[in-house]
């Protein structure tokens, strides 16, 4: 089974979207054959991750498509499904270790029927892993003869010893590491204010779970001493945070923006959508979300330059357009992707987006349904308080479209009685354009082709 497998990952490793979840094969003097299942890659940009919850345990039989173990990635938690048959014989990194980064060992596989008491004592060295660097002794000074320092006191902040885990893996020193929280757990302890590193876990390997957190907020767990003077809390920075913190930086260090807003009214469409959802006896219920990322792809088709990307040396156009959908999630922004707008309607873009959405508060959407995109739509109209704003591009993508909530406003109608007020519902529509790539008269053009679409939203059903 080792030969084909080898044969296979050899085919595997000539092609450019290769994922390192496929393991190495090893053959040593001190073990049997196995297979070193390494930290794979779980989307394109990531460069380590945080081990979950195992749900495979030591001995247990792994057919292809089975669950090994929760990766928590730089965008969300997903399951790593292994792809080949086996028996695990030993985990390298225990649920709840920290970045570990993408092919590091993580755990051993064998074939069924070998005798996986052999691998007690396989340690991250044995699987081609570093083992931690001792410590370097400390030069002696030359006035050694001197009577040596007094012990720091403990109020002072002493020098944490590095730890070792028991494979041998090198992990960071225990006040620099996040803690040993599920993501689940860490979001509910900044929801509710609590310091997670103060409290008591119960799950594997004393990871703290929901339920900790949980206890500890309805005061089942003591405040740590000093808590009730404390004046901040330090939230750990997830993986997740750190790729948005990085992503819309380099957006706005790179990406000369300039923006363009305009007045829509979206009485037609909100008519409209409430004699579609009428109709719809319960099999949907079209939101005015649906009706703007339809009307997105209709002025991306009609202004394709917007739909576009800087890439080096050319800018590259799309001939579908893929609307990436801002969803806040408890964990940060995600924008998964509703794909080939320009075909669907808007039942099944209100479909997609219901899913796609549920997924990503979940943090269970896989890497090609929030990585690329065309076009993004950022839509704060749910927080009636939000009149207008603007957006931050998502590169690589050269345009973002910021909604405000519904107001309603009196306009002045000419009627053969002369002029009189009438109600109008409207929205302020703000874009963001990459100057690189798109002309001021361009995203003018393309704020004016959504304006049109929206304000006469029968053109939306041709």
């Amino acid at each position: 089974m080792f030969s084909a497998v080898l044969r296979r990952r050899a085919l595997q490793a000539s092609l450019p979207s290769v994922s390192s979840q496929f393991a190495r094969c090893y053959a040593s003097k001190s073990f049997p054959p196995h297979t070193v299942v390494s930290m794979p890659a779980l989307s394109p940009t990531m460069t380590a991750g945080n081990i979950g919850t195992w749900q495979k345990k030591t001995g247990d039989t792994v057919v292809p498509g089975d669950v090994l173990v929760e990766i928590e990635t730089d965008k969300a938690q997903m399951d790593f499904e292994f792809q080949e048959e086996g028996v695990l014989a030993k985990i390298l990194k225990e649920s709840g270790e920290k970045d570990v980064p993408v092919g590091n060992p993580i755990a051993v596989m064998v074939e069924e029927g070998e005798d996986i008491s052999a691998f007690e004592t396989f340690t991250i060295e044995d699987a081609g892993g570093q083992a931690a660097a001792p410590a370097p002794p400390k030069e002696k000074s030359s006035e050694s003869a001197q009577p040596s320092e007094p012990a720091t006191p403990a109020s002072e902040s002493a020098p944490v010893p590095e730890e070792t885990s028991s494979s041998g893996g090198k992990l960071q020193p225990a006040l620099d590491r996040m803690p040993n929280a599920s993501p689940a757990a860490i979001r509910l302890a900044n929801e509710n204010g609590l310091n997670i590193a103060s409290i008591k876990g119960t799950g594997t390997g004393g990871q703290i779970t929901e339920a900790d957190v949980k206890k500890a907020s309805s005061g089942g767990a003591a405040a740590p001493a000093g808590a009730a003077s404390a004046s901040y809390v330090d939230i750990p920075i997830t993986g997740m945070r750190k790729t948005i913190a990085s992503r819309l930086t380099e957006s706005v260090n790179q990406n000369p923006h300039y923006f363009v807003a305009s007045t829509v009214s979206v009485s037609k469409l909100l008519k409209l959508r409430q004699a579609l959802n009428a109709s719809a006896d319960g099999k949907y219920k079209l939101s005015v979300n649906d009706f703007l990322i339809k009307a997105c792809a209709v002025a991306c088709k009609k202004v394709p330059v917007v739909n576009s990307s800087w890439r080096d040396g050319f800018i590259r156009q799309f001939n579908n357009v893929d609307i990436s959908v801002a969803v806040a999630t408890p964990a940060g922004l995600m924008t998964p992707i509703v794909k080939s707008v320009e075909g669907l309607g808007l039942e099944s873009i209100s479909a997609q987006v219901k899913d796609l959405g549920k997924r990503a508060r979940d943090g269970k959407l896989k890497p090609e349904e929030y990585q690329g995109g065309t076009f993004t739509i950022s839509n704060m109209g749910m927080n009636s308080a939000i009149d207008r704003f603007t957006a931050v591009i998502n590169p690589p993508q050269a345009a973002i479209l910021a909604v405000g909530t519904t107001k309603k406003v009196a306009v002045p109608v000419e009627t053969e009685e002369g002029t009189q007020l009438e109600w109008d519902d409207q929205i302020v529509v703000t874009g963001s354009f990459d100057h690189k790539v798109i002309d001021g008269a361009v995203g003018a053009e393309w704020i004016k082709e959504f304006k049109k679409v929206v304000e006469n939203p029968l053109e939306l059903l041709l």
